[in-house]
């Protein structure tokens, strides 16, 4: 994996934090709808995702051959009461973990990156193609906050 890679999963944190800016608490617990997710809950579920990805990579890195893990992401979500949690808090620990991590892929060599592990559909995953998933990944609920956002000032429009 290339610096600038690393550098764009690095980034991640400095994007959300952009998508955020400006955000009142109430636009940021503000949903379409009780089964949609609020920017807050969007936040909580980067901060899991980021947790389970680092598990994952360690688990690769220490050889372990059992299945890597899989999280229902809607049962997170709910089962933490996340919309009445912090965005700030969320944001906190997806960066901590994103520095954390940043240290370890600095550390690896390129025989590492290459390393795999069995993904809970069964197939292979190196941990080059987790990081860019996880990079992907952001980029998909980033595309959700805006969507959000744009839904709640249209709802608030309407009023």
């Amino acid at each position: 994996m290339s610096i600038t890679q690393i550098s764009d999963y690095l980034n991640t944190h400095q994007q959300l934090v952009e998508a955020t800016a400006g955000l009142t608490e109430e636009q940021l617990k503000w949903k379409a709808e009780p089964g949609s997710w609020s920017v807050t809950e969007v936040l909580a579920h980067l901060a899991d995702h980021s947790i389970v990805v680092s598990f994952r990579i360690r688990d690769i890195l220490a050889g372990t051959t059992a299945q890597l893990p899989a999280f229902n992401q809607d049962a997170w979500v709910s089962g933490q009461y996340a919309n009445q949690g912090s965005a700030a808090d969320s944001l906190a620990l997806f960066r901590s973990l994103l520095n954390y991590n940043g240290l370890l892929l600095d550390r690896l060599s390129a025989e590492d990156w290459e390393r795999s592990g069995i993904n809970f559909k069964g197939e292979t995953v190196r941990i080059t193609d987790i990081v860019r998933s996880f990079i992907a990944h952001v980029q998909n609920h980033l595309n959700q906050i805006a969507r959000i956002k744009q839904a709640a000032a249209a709802a608030t429009f309407v009023q």
